[in-house]
């Protein structure tokens, strides 16, 4: 077993359409892959998989060993970029010592998790008994991992391959909720001019690894925007931006009917200097458009006021650091995404703790926050968090691991974002578990990468820490 062997069975996985939701193509390919490889594997009912290599000779004693991955990927892209997720491959390129999708999400998260496992099964290494474990939705709900039922694998020991950063175990994480706001509104009849106002160019990022960065959000300073203009009588068409719960929001437009366009444009390109000075280190590609349309009605006008005012009182971004460890953060929420249909503005929201009663606390500050303004709130896919165990041998072992192969102790770390282990133990919770992975950079935002030198590090460690596995 090697990177490049990895590397090359991740290039094929980047063919597949996986979309959280849509995995099908890729538990197909799971199952037929396992049956090439003479090796033994089964689907339950929601779509997880499990493929299983029996112990190599001398190695019948070895408890058994359980490997994971996710098979879906946030799917995100750039506006101006015409791409399928549900059929279209990723396009990639090799730059500088990094896998890069410029303008749509590599899917290295996790496809780059599932890539080792099936490399290790493939190998001729002496190891016990392996479990590779494949579930579904992880980026969504973590439908698979809530789904899974007793028996599913037997081991008692599992490695999560779901982290970003080579050299660091993580054995804590938080737990999360998501939260939907829908505000019901009148369509006004209208007709008049209207101006499409846009904010683009936003790095984004992961809602838990990337919220503590402090980068813009498009959904919250459109509201910034639109605020005074609503409240001065400017009439509101429709806002629209951000994706993914899971995905701090890069593009954010609106269409407003005002009198005066050209002095609505003027603010906007002044209002945009104002952003590009506040966010000139986070965002220096921050772009700001504008573009004289038609519009047939308008968002009544108290919606229209009690949408861009809780939009912009909404929460959003680090809310507590830990009083345990130095450096985490504790509590977040991430306003992700609006979208104007055509009754109805849905807000998509994210909440994340590694404290599970200010988990609690944080979602309802979110909805009151919503309730207040007269929207519908509800609340869903809740998922707990993962305790860290200091005493853990697994992370004995792989710290020992790591020592010895590259001279110097990795960090040992829990992690603001959510992994399918807190789901894992509160299901099965005699598990001994610890993750870990290669350098991920800009995931869940176009620009996704990964780190080819971290891939030769974590290949090298993973495969010590399995075959010394006792």
């Amino acid at each position: 077993m090697d990177s490049n062997t990895v590397l090359e069975i991740f290039k094929e996985i980047t063919r597949i359409p996986r979309e959280s939701g849509h995995e099908a193509p890729m538990t197909r390919y799971l199952l037929d892959w396992a049956e090439s490889n003479g090796l033994a594997a089964k689907r339950d009912e929601i779509g997880n998989v499990l493929i299983t290599k029996e112990a190599s000779k001398g190695k019948e004693n070895v408890p058994v060993l359980v490997l994971q991955a996710h098979q879906d990927m946030v799917c995100e892209k750039n506006a101006n970029v015409s791409h399928d997720f549900l059929k279209d491959p990723i396009e990639y390129v090799i730059e500088d010592g990094w896998m890069i999708a410029k303008d749509t999400t590599l899917g290295a998260d996790d496809g780059i998790g599932i890539a080792g496992c099936l490399a290790l099964l493939k190998s001729d290494l002496p190891t016990g008994k392996l479990e590779c474990l494949f579930t579904i939705s992880e980026e969504t709900g973590m439908d698979g991992a809530e789904a899974l039922e007793k028996g599913f694998f037997t081991g008692n020991t599992l490695i999560n391959l779901d982290s970003e950063d080579e050299g660091q175990m993580f054995i804590g994480c938080a737990g999360g909720v998501n939260t939907e706001a829908v505000f019901k509104y009148d369509r006004v009849p209208t007709g008049g001019k209207a101006v499409r106002v846009k904010i683009c160019g936003a790095i984004g990022g992961h809602s838990g690894d990337d919220i503590n960065k402090e980068r813009v959000n498009t959904v919250q300073q459109m509201a910034r925007f639109l605020y005074p203009e609503i409240k001065a009588g400017a009439r509101l068409v429709s806002v629209d931006g951000g994706g993914k719960t899971n995905a701090i929001a890069r593009e954010c437009e609106a269409v407003i009917i005002t009198e005066d366009t050209a002095g609505l444009k003027n603010r906007f390109v002044s209002f945009g200097s104002d952003l590009k000075a506040e966010y000139r280190i986070s965002d220096p590609g921050l772009q700001f458009e504008t573009e004289d349309i038609e519009a047939l009605y308008h968002i009544d006008a108290s919606t229209a006021f009690n949408l861009t005012a809780s939009l912009l009182s909404c929460p959003h971004g680090v809310q507590a650091m830990s009083q345990d460890i130095k450096g985490l953060v504790e509590t977040s929420n991430n306003l992700a995404s609006v979208k104007t249909l055509e009754d109805t503005i849905v807000i998509g929201t994210s909440q994340r703790s590694s404290i599970m009663s200010a988990r609690g606390a944080m979602a309802d500050k979110v909805a009151a926050n919503f309730e207040v303004a007269g929207a519908e709130v509800k609340h869903f896919n809740w998922y707990p968090g993962w305790k860290p165990n200091v005493d853990s041998p697994v992370l004995k072992l792989c710290v020992e691991s790591y020592r010895k192969l590259f001279g110097k102790d990795p960090l040992v770390l829990a992690i603001h974002a959510g992994l399918e282990c807190g789901l894992f133990l509160e299901k099965f919770p005699e598990l001994d578990m610890i993750s870990f992975g290669p350098t991920l950079r800009g995931v869940h935002a176009p620009g996704e990468k990964l780190e080819l030198a971290s891939l030769d590090k974590f290949v090298a460690h993973l495969e010590d820490v399995v075959v010394n596995f006792r």
